[in-house]
């Protein structure tokens, strides 16, 4: 793709997941300039040196980097990676005192030198860290928002596309709720092209069971546990839907996304961060308020917002 003159996309935190994003953001061309920000010289330093060595085979894109946050200024977008890494066994709201602390401290920061910018947090627990950086700083709910479930719906249709044998783009799903062990796959509006999942004939001349869909959505909940395990941390995948979110922003897009801001009156939740299918443009994130759930996915959506409710009141 083309690079929108003057963009400026800065991703904040040189660990693994914010060098495979700023990676994804050159190699796609998600915007004209790319920073990364943070506050280990040697590493940020690192990354950007081994990033721009390969910028001849990345297009026009170029990339900066710094331990100094005015590197930020000018950002159009920023990405939120900085904090503490989720380890084998430890589910993301475990992390969820640590990478608060930092998120406090690092918020006014950010704002100093980028009052105008979206900011998209991918840090662990992401929606819990919206609602805690959205209260602290007041940004407008739809320029602070989580990357969410774009990354688990993204496993979700891959795993059916691989089922229906069809192409990724053509299986319509998505995982909504929080992003970890609440979330589940709106199955009532599940569809391949336009055939509802369990109607559809897959190339074995078989259907997709209940039970099926079940052990699916539960493979999904549980695969960052299975990449952390075997390899200590997820990062391909997470660079590129963070990558994909930026795009959508930056090109005004109007996009449908899972993603996760702070919602308000949506179903019967109140300022809890979750991820519900959303227009992504240049201003920032708006929840579709037509979305409707079925009465079971219902009560398991407002499940999900109990459990982050009572997080983030335990780190105020």
């Amino acid at each position: 793709m083309s690079v929108i003159e003057n963009s400026k996309l800065t991703v904040v935190g040189a660990g693994s997941v914010g060098a495979s994003t700023a990676y994804a953001a050159l190699i796609r061309g998600s915007a004209r300039h790319v920073a990364l920000y943070d506050i280990n010289a040697a590493k940020v330093e690192a990354e950007v040196l081994d990033l721009a060595h390969g910028t001849q085979f990345t297009g026009s894109s170029d990339i900066v980097g710094s331990d100094d946050v005015s590197v930020v200024e000018g950002s159009q977008v920023v990405v939120i990676t900085a904090g503490a890494k989720q380890n084998p066994g430890q589910s993301r709201i475990e992390l969820a005192g640590v990478n608060a602390g930092i998120m406090r401290k690092m918020m006014p920061q950010l704002l100093e030198v980028a009052p105008d910018a979206i900011y998209v947090v991918v840090t662990n627990p992401c929606d819990v860290l919206t609602v805690l950086a959205q209260e602290a700083t007041g940004l407008p709910t739809e320029r602070l928002f989580a990357s969410g479930t774009v990354l688990d719906t993204s496993r979700l249709r891959w795993k059916l596309a691989e089922r229906a044998g069809v192409s990724r783009s053509s299986v319509h799903a998505y995982i909504v709720g929080e992003h970890g062990d609440t979330e589940f796959p709106l199955w009532s509006k599940a569809t391949i092209g336009t055939v509802p999942i369990l109607d559809w004939e897959t190339p074995r001349g078989d259907r997709m069971t209940v039970d099926e869909l079940d052990q699916i959505a539960d493979d999904v909940r549980n695969a960052a546990y299975k990449v952390i395990q075997g390899k200590g941390a997820t990062n391909y995948a997470i660079g590129l839907s963070s990558a994909r979110i930026v795009e959508a922003i930056l090109n005004d897009e109007h996009a449908v996304m899972p993603v996760s801001p702070v919602l308000h009156d949506f179903h019967g939740v109140d300022g809890v961060a979750l991820s519900v299918p959303s227009i992504v443009s240049a201003s920032g994130a708006r929840p579709i308020r037509g979305t409707t759930f079925a009465p079971n996915e219902l009560d398991l959506f407002h499940r999900s917002a109990d459990a982050l409710r009572d997080v983030a009141a335990s780190l105020r």
